[in-house]
This record gives C-alpha cells, structure tokens and sequence, in this order.
C-alpha cells in the first residue's frame, strides 16, 4: 500500500492523503465520500491505474474523517469543500485534472468548479449525492429526529448497514451548499455511474448531476446489480473503462 502523507492546513490541521505527483501531467483527483478514508478499494485501485498509466493522482481524508486531524461532527460541506479547494492548490497547483467524486464526494466535486473550471477536463460521479443533507435527510426525518436535532443539536442516523453522526450545523450548511438549481457551462466529458440497487442515493440524482451541464458530452451508466459503493473488482472495472474514455477525449 502506498505510503500516505499529510499536508499542514494550519497549526491545528493536517490533512491525510496520496498520491502519484507528475509535475506537467494530467491528473486524477478522486473525492471521497461521507466517513470515508483513502484506505478502501476505490482510492487504492485508482491511485495503481494513475501508477500505470503514468498519471498524477491524488486523492484525500477530509478533516474529520480517517486519520485527517478534526472532529467529524464539527465538519460540513463548506469545511470540507475547502479542504479539497487547498489540498488540489497546493499538489495539483496548475496541473489539467479529472474528478471522480463517489456519494458525498460528488457534490464536494461540483464545488470545486467554482476554483478550478478551466483545469477541470471531466467528471466521474459515482452513486453521487448532491444535497443528500436536506432532500434524502431533513425532509425525510420524522417528526421526532428533527425534534432532536433542534433539541440536542445531534443524532444518529442508521442508514443500509452504516451509522451516521448528523448535526444540526451540518444540516444547515448543507442547505447553504445548493448545487442543483446551478448550471456549470463546459464542454467537458460528464458521466454519472449509479447502482441499479442503490438503497441509499435513488439513481435519479445522477440524472440531476447531469442536467447541471448544458455544453457536456453528457452519459448515465446505471450498473445493474450495483450498489452505493460500487467498490467490487467487476464494479470498479466498469468505472475504469469510463474514466478510460475521458482520458482519451483529454490527451
């Protein structure tokens, strides 16, 4: 496994990550998604394919998440949105690169045109979930989780065989972070990979990534027996042969 590294944010912060460092190179940024690290199958088997093919790579721990410094509950969208913005300034500098953003990792993704448009050349969405925080949360908690949250300022959330901490800030930021309603203007490649059987992000918000593009070459795979994660060898070699075809189109 490759070593990992950490990039000082601040004297209190320091932030996890790796990756294959080309100085004049294309990159492949992967974003993690909610509680994840880059210690799973997706990030070690997109950093081996950068190695490969002899690209750059990079990808990271958000604070708050794996071994990155900060309390997970104290994160947010913005927070972690920066996160990324400074990590990618400080490795990729003004290097071209791909996004692939898996669940929460798409919606950070998006945010990043916002820094990064003109270096942007393609974006890979695994099961994404852009404003998963209000649309597949807060309008769907009963009564008695919302009156928790606004109680205590916390809950626990279990959701197909994972538990998640939800705060109330997090779900606050998370409308403040709308990216739906936006247009992103690009000719760049856009695809959107969901699984059939997805039980916790419908395949509906991959359709709504891509009306987000007016100009990109749009397309939607939905895998048949996927879910969320899509993190088997027969699933993630699906997503390869996708990000294959966006290299090509870029180099």
């Amino acid at each position: 496994m490759k070593k990992f590294k950490y990039i000082k944010i601040s004297s209190t912060k320091k932030l996890r990550y790796i990756d294959n460092y080309f100085k004049k190179k294309l990159f492949i940024i992967f974003l993690p998604g909610f509680m994840s690290d880059i210690e799973g199958e997706k990030p070690q088997t997109f950093l081996k394919f950068a190695k490969r093919n002899k690209l750059g790579f990079l990808s990271l721990e958000y604070s708050g998440h794996g071994k990155s410094s900060g309390i997970f509950t104290k994160g947010n969208i913005s927070v972690w949105s920066k996160d990324a913005k400074i990590v990618i300034k400080r490795i990729i500098k003004k290097n071209n690169f791909i996004l692939i953003g898996s669940s929460m990792g798409a919606w950070i993704a998006l945010n990043q045109f916002k820094y990064f448009k003109s270096q942007i050349k393609g974006l890979i969405g695994i099961g994404s979930a852009p404003e998963f925080l209000t649309r597949l949360m807060w309008n769907k908690f009963p009564i008695k989780t919302k009156r928790e949250l606004i109680k205590t300022g916390k809950t626990l959330i279990k959701n197909g065989g994972y538990e998640y901490p939800i705060t109330l800030q997090l779900i606050r930021d998370g409308k403040k972070n709308k990216v739906l309603n936006k247009k992103i203007s690009t000719n760049i490649n856009v695809t959107m990979i969901h699984g059939k059987k997805d039980e916790i992000v419908p395949t509906i918000y991959s359709k709504y990534v891509l009306r987000m593009f007016n100009k990109a070459k749009k397309k939607l795979v939905i895998i048949k027996n996927g879910d969320h994660s899509l993190s088997n060898q027969k699933h993630l070699g699906k997503i390869l042969k996708e990000l294959k075809i966006i290299i090509e189109n870029v180099i």
